[in-house]
């Protein structure tokens, strides 16, 4: 007779696709990434549209766990993407990729604060990629939630802890401005943050959640702040 563990594996179809390599989303990593299902926030600006509103995926855990033992000494990683990961139960998830030898990459946008704690308390996590969505005063206007103070204490953890981790912010012209990335360098920095700060630019595949074009106003790149190291993608 069969006994049910603690912290099951779901058999539920939590993962909305699985890219099976990539050699760009982990740094020096040759890594797959797994995309969950559904988000907590609706930020304008995000193209993957159809993963943030989906209830289920393509797959379960079982099936990329599967896969993954396929992949054993040929990659080197997950990267649990979304959507957002942390809506779901990720440790009995970690734990199995763990067991298979993997390194574990998060993205995430820090709001499940108690959640991404006991993650990196466990040991299941090697790297975090935090959005830092908007400054504070423009947080709830784009992302369309009020978890700022949840963000910000993910931050103030990672920047505490020993985690190995990046902050990126999606810069789409129309919507921060040189401001606004100076005030997100200024708060990194008061809070202790010495590392490179990552900008990525606006993708417009044509489907994002806010139906925006791509930006019209111009940005100054030499306006912005020096007092971090900035690396554009």
């Amino acid at each position: 007779m069969s006994i049910k563990k603690e912290n099951s594996l779901s058999n539920s179809h939590a993962i909305y696709d699985l890219t099976k390599f990539t050699h760009l989303d982990y740094p020096n990593h040759l890594a797959c990434i797994v995309w969950f299902s559904g988000c907590n926030m609706r930020c304008d600006f995000c193209y993957n549209k159809e993963i943030v509103f989906a209830k289920s995926g393509a797959y379960t855990y079982e099936d990329v766990l599967g896969f993954l033992k396929t992949r054993v000494n040929l990659l080197d990683a997950v990267v649990l993407s979304g959507g957002e990961a942390t809506t779901h139960d990720l440790i009995p998830f970690c734990t199995a990729i763990k067991k298979l030898g993997f390194k574990i990459k998060l993205d995430t946008n820090g709001t499940n604060f108690e959640a991404i704690e006991k993650l990196i308390s466990l040991g299941l996590l090697d790297f975090i990629a935090l959005d830092y969505k908007a400054p504070k005063e423009k947080f709830t206007a784009l992302t369309h939630s009020n978890k700022y103070d949840a963000f910000s204490k993910t931050l103030d953890l990672l920047i505490k802890n020993m985690i190995d981790y990046e902050v990126r912010t999606t810069l789409h012209y129309d919507l921060l401005q040189e401001q606004d990335i100076n005030s997100i360098i200024k708060d990194l920095k008061n809070r202790g943050y010495n590392k490179k700060y990552y900008i990525q630019k606006f993708l417009d595949t044509g489907t994002n959640i806010g139906d925006i074009p791509s930006s019209l106003s111009p940005f100054d790149t030499t306006l912005l702040s020096c007092e971090l190291e900035i690396v554009w993608r």
